[in-house]
């Protein structure tokens, strides 16, 4: 399987700080302003779960999170809220110029985070948008007036490299590419990153890749330890340290309306998706 070496192109600071256990109080000099993509065009690599946690997490810290339901599956929204309660979506702010994004957002049950929702309506957003001039715009344009209301915003993209992830891409100051730890996980790597070097090449030169994580990893398979060292082989240093385990609770906790750190906060998963965003804010 031959993988393109444009990732080695990204730059990041790969700082050596020993990540501090879950839960701990960072003073706010350190946090930083940011916009995290969620993406990768693979099904079922945690992606959902990546956001829906990193942004409870960035919650935790004590900073107002916007987390965006960027997929028409809508599992992002339907893990803080109850879906037919949710009256417009993200799909109406980006389609329609009279609804601000504002006009959608909606509080979670946890402090200081709140939900920007999906419908599936989103599916019908490309078709919508086709031969718009600022179709690739639109998310970036309707996230800038309420950027100094979040501090903190997580994207959770479809499983596609279609419209909505490149809106996602655009809008975005840093990406975080989740890989499950299974035999096809560095399968449709190259597209991804051909997808980010068109979007850094004109829309959005800023875009940096924080990293990989690693998910649904199992240590306890030779397959799995394989399977990480090629991914660190393809990704060096762009690897997160830390590994998110195969774990019940994580796939529980959405069921309830609850992230991991409410639903179960000594479980493995929470420690390790808090150890992920104290690793994520060292790099950003």
């Amino acid at each position: 399987m031959h993988h393109k070496s444009t990732i080695d192109n990204y730059q990041i600071d790969n700082s050596s700080r020993q990540i501090p256990p879950f839960p701990v109080t960072i003073p706010s000099l350190v946090l930083t302003l940011m916009i995290v993509a969620i993406a990768n065009q693979k099904g079922g690599v945690g992606k959902t779960t990546t956001a829906i946690n990193l942004a409870a997490a960035l919650a935790l810290r004590g900073k107002r999170t916007l987390l965006i339901d960027l997929d028409p599956q809508a599992n992002s929204t339907m893990s803080f809220l109850d879906i037919g309660q949710v009256v417009r979506s993200v799909y109406d702010a980006i389609a329609d110029p009279a609804v601000a994004l504002q006009d959608v957002i909606l509080p979670t049950g946890l402090e200081k985070l709140w939900v920007a929702p999906s419908r599936i309506a989103l599916a019908k957003l490309e078709a919508k948008l086709v031969g718009e001039m600022d179709a690739h715009f639109r998310l970036k344009d309707k996230l800038a007036p309420v950027r100094k209301d979040y501090p903190h915003v997580v994207i959770d993209c479809p499983p596609t490299l279609g419209l909505l992830t490149v809106n996602a891409l655009v809008a975005a100051t840093h990406l975080l590419i989740p890989i499950q730890s299974s035999y096809f996980a560095l399968e449709g790597t190259d597209d991804l990153l051909e997808t980010i070097e068109k979007v850094r090449a004109r829309p959005n030169p800023a875009l940096r890749i924080l990293g990989v994580v690693i998910t649904m990893h199992d240590k306890r398979t030779a397959l799995a330890r394989d399977i990480r060292a090629q991914i660190q082989k393809v990704f060096g240093g762009k690897v997160f340290k830390t590994v998110i385990t195969k774990s019940v609770r994580l796939e529980e906790s959405p069921a309830y309306r609850e992230s991991i750190f409410t639903f179960a906060p000594d479980s493995s998963g929470a420690t390790e998706y808090y150890r992920l965003c104290e690793e994520m804010m060292d790099r950003a």
